[in-house]
């Protein structure tokens, strides 16, 4: 016979619920019984009975203490294999709510879940009275003729009681579902504490991630479309050295080819510095920093003090703060004359410094460009500020961690 999927679902629940109840109630209730050896040696002490009982009731104590890890390893277990449910470990930093959990609430617990189960024991065994009754001997049913009426009445109310025990046991089950892991877990702040870890870690994994694609573009850009670039301005250059005796019009057109071909190899040049230069990898920040004020199309005063080299992903978002300063100052800031940038590592915290002499006003909060610099700078876990009075000088401090 076919089982209907609704009752198959509802068997396999109250299985799943009626073993979770089973294997908690003698877990809960084991601590009931060592608190009440103790209650009951300590009244023995106090009425002066056996000399062992001080003995006797300090292996209690010890045994009660070494206890509540193990049941609450037990706990963490049980939820995890049976409802699939993981507790994170509360470790020892509150014992105290764990020891006030199996004390009090595990007891409170502990009945209940004996009182479910032995719900569902009695429901089964008086719903099959007539089963009992006919496995007796002729003479008792001779005896008592009107047992079938009765056996017929029990069997109902056991029927009656095995229809409520379902909801009984998940609703049960329900209310260890939600008061158990909030009191044998972590607290709020731990998991709050965790989740930050969690979610710094994950940070720095996609900014590792994303530079290391920078990097593979950077490399591809370098070693494929550029060196094709070269080769065909090479080509073309060769082919308006020698090919002299062509008309007017094809010299024309070989001219503007070989021109816009030596455009792209520049724009395609500044397109892969500014997505990770190669010189930042090979010889590290000062050199790239000194190779941005050598292309500025201001002075820059550049002044780098690092005694030992930062962290890649540091490094990167360093240079693309400068370049993106730098850029900014030759586009937007008003007279300036020259630029200053200080870059120095001091203790764990890399600090970088852009000023300009132009007339300021510069404002964060309206400008794409300096949100987006102050977003990179975040994703380290750095700090962005800016001071750009009206009048100037426009000044830019980046501090960035960099741990040893």
């Amino acid at each position: 016979m076919k089982i209907p999927p609704r009752l198959r679902r509802a068997l396999t629940r109250l299985t799943r619920d009626t073993a979770f109840l089973a294997l908690g109630a003698p877990l809960h209730l084991l601590m009931g019984f060592l608190l009440l050896m103790i209650f009951g040696l300590g009244w023995e002490i106090i009425g002066g009975g056996d000399s062992s009982a001080p003995v006797v009731l300090g292996f209690a104590l010890v045994l009660t203490a070494c206890s509540v890890p193990v049941l609450t390893a037990a706990q963490r277990r049980r939820f995890r294999h049976l409802l699939g449910i993981d507790i994170p470990h509360p470790g020892w930093r509150r014992p105290w709510r764990q020891f006030g959990y199996h004390c009090l609430a595990g007891a409170l617990f502990g009945g209940l879940e004996v009182l479910v189960v032995g719900l569902l024991v009695a429901g089964v065994a008086a719903s099959l009275t007539s089963a009992w009754v006919y496995a007796l001997p002729w003479q008792w049913r001779m005896e008592h003729l009107g047992y079938t009426t009765q056996a017929a009445y029990v069997s109902v109310v056991g029927l009656a009681v095995l229809a409520a025990v379902p909801a009984l046991a998940g609703a049960l089950v329900r209310l260890e579902c939600h008061m158990v892991p909030a009191l044998l877990g972590r607290s709020r702040q731990e998991d709050l504490a965790r989740r930050v870890e969690d979610l710094t870690e994950s940070r720095a994994g996609a900014v590792d991630a994303a530079d290391a694609e920078r990097r593979r573009i950077e490399r591809d850009l370098h070693d494929g479309a550029q060196q094709r670039l070269v080769s065909l301005a090479l080509n073309l250059g060769l082919a308006k050295a020698t090919l002299v005796d062509l008309p007017p019009e094809a010299r024309e057109v070989i001219d503007t080819a070989h021109r816009e071909a030596k455009e792209a190899i520049e724009e395609l040049s500044a397109l892969v510095r500014g997505l990770h230069p190669a010189v930042l990898d090979e010889l590290g920040l000062d050199a790239a920093l000194s190779g941005l004020a050598a292309r500025a199309p201001l002075p820059v005063r550049l002044r780098v003090d690092l005694p030992r080299r930062p962290a890649p992903a540091v490094e990167a978002v360093a240079y693309f703060v400068v370049s993106e300063a730098l850029t900014n100052v030759a586009k937007y800031a008003r007279e300036a004359t020259r630029a200053d940038v200080t870059v120095t590592l001091v203790g764990e915290i890399l600090r970088v410094m852009i000023a300009d002499d132009g007339l300021g006003g510069a404002d964060p909060s309206k400008g794409s460009g300096l949100t987006g610099l102050a977003q990179r700078v975040r994703s380290v876990d750095g700090t962005f500020r800016m001071s750009s009075p009206v009048g100037g000088p426009t000044v830019m401090n980046v501090e960035l961690p960099c741990p040893s």
